[in-house]
């Protein structure tokens, strides 16, 4: 029983200590806060300082297989388990491939499927011969002979009033480069 007394004596006590705490944090004089914040208010404002030019995009190209250098988003075992188990097409055509892929800037219409394009016109110049490609979100882009469309590295070689013409470099089962012919045809409006 004096158990039971002590500590509902005890909690009644620690109770009170943290009412009486709690009550003495609390402070209603806000003066000094008050004149702070005017005085902050009542400062002068100062000139921001123009936002640096933006320095434009250069592309890097990493090319750690022509200077035999390790790819370093790869785990150091699982590249040397990949070099003994696959070795790289070493022909001249296949090189090619390799330097194409590689070299060119990305475009624009490369972040598309082929399929998802779709031709809707040409226009002509006293020069040149243009096509109109519209993507799957509506945007229309002017494309000419040289540049890429799909996810395929569709480069485009021939424009007509009816189609546009481009070669696809595609893998085969193999893992090999191939080449692949491809058109997208002008849209027949309905």
């Amino acid at each position: 029983m004096s158990n039971r007394i002590c500590v509902r004596t005890l909690s009644a006590a620690v109770i009170v200590a943290t009412g009486l705490t709690i009550g003495g944090c609390v402070n209603r004089d806000k003066t000094d806060l008050e004149n702070y914040v005017s005085e902050v208010l009542g400062r002068r404002g100062g000139q921001i300082d123009p936002l640096p030019p933006i320095k434009p995009y250069e592309r890097y190209l990493y090319r750690s297989a022509e200077a035999q250098l390790r790819d370093p988003f790869t785990p150091f075992m699982e590249q040397e388990a990949k070099q003994e188990q696959i070795a790289e097409p070493s022909d001249a055509e296949q090189q090619k491939y390799s330097d194409e892929i590689l070299a060119h800037n990305r475009e624009e219409l490369e972040g598309f499927e082929l399929d998802s394009l779709r031709m809707v016109g040409t226009l002509q110049d006293d020069k040149e011969l243009w096509a109109i490609v519209r993507d799957n979100a509506g945007t229309v882009h002017r494309v000419q002979i040289g540049n890429y469309l799909g996810r395929n590295f569709g480069k485009i070689l021939n424009i007509q009033e009816d189609k546009i013409e481009l070669r696809e470099i595609v893998k085969d089962a193999d893992g090999r480069w191939e080449e692949r012919q491809a058109s997208l045809a002008l849209l027949e409006e309905e």
